[in-house]
Formats: structure tokens, C-alpha cells, sequence
């Protein structure tokens, strides 16, 4: 045998040394000791905003920009009524470029014509510049 192996023989059958001194440190706390560092804070959050997608707006047709202001006309008649609504619209993204389209349904509670905005039960607001179709439910 060379001389590697002899030099441990006086230990290597010793039982696993256990401190009386200090608590054994958990597993999970072991292993922690091993994951990867984050060097840098905040960086999978990036990696992750960034793979995220948007919608862009989409440019309403005149046929569909008419059927929108038909449709804002008979619900600011119905207004007192507060009428039951579903309204499809673009909702800009807070992060990034573009957005999303959303439906919602609500009562129609008041239209403000100089905020441009739709408000619906609950504090909803809706800005009628993003609106892309209204429809009102019957009741």
C-alpha cells in the first residue's frame, strides 16, 4: 500500500464526530450553503418581465368606430338606469409598451363626457378612448 492510505488508518473506523458545543445545522440549511449565488438582485424578475408579451392596440374600423358611438349614445340615455354592461377594452401595460384587451361586466353607474371615462358600480373606470365594443345586457 503506499503511503496515503496508511496515514489515516488510526481514524478511518473513529465514530462521526458530534459537538456538544454547537446545535447540528439543518439540511435544508446545509444545502443552502450550495445554491447558486444571485449576484446580482433582481435580475430573474428582469429575465422574467422581459419574456413577458404585450398586445398592441389595434386601430378601430370606421364601421366599428360607429357601432361604438350608436352603442356610448344608448348607454348615456340608459345611464339612470344603470344598466348591466359588458364593455371590451384595450388596458395599457404599466411596465412596457402595449397592453392588453380586457372584458368586463358591470353596472353602468355614470359616464363623465370631460374625463372621457365610463364609471361602472364598484369604482371601475373605464376611459372611453380604449373602449374597442359596449354592449348592453337586458335585464
Amino acid at each position: 500500500m503506499n503511503d496515503k492510505q496508511n496515514r489515516y488508518d488510526d481514524i478511518i473506523d473513529l465514530p462521526h464526530h458530534v459537538s456538544t458545543v454547537h446545535p447540528q445545522m439543518s439540511r435544508a440549511d446545509r444545502a443552502a450553503q450550495f445554491s447558486p449565488f444571485a449576484a446580482l438582485q433582481g435580475y430573474e424578475e428582469a429575465i422574467v418581465e422581459t419574456g413577458r408579451t404585450t398586445d398592441r392596440k389595434a386601430e378601430l374600423s370606421e364601421d366599428a368606430k360607429e357601432a361604438l358611438d350608436e352603442s356610448l349614445r344608448f348607454l348615456l340615455k340608459q345611464i339612470t338606469h344603470h344598466p348591466e354592461v359588458s364593455i371590451s377594452y384595450f388596458r395599457p401595460d404599466e411596465r412596457k409598451d402595449g397592453g392588453e384587451y380586457v372584458t368586463i361586466m358591470g353596472k353602468a353607474k355614470a359616464i363623465d363626457t370631460d374625463e372621457r371615462i365610463i364609471v361602472l358600480e364598484g369604482g371601475v373606470e373605464i376611459p372611453i378612448g380604449e373602449i374597442r365594443e359596449i354592449e348592453t345586457i337586458a335585464q
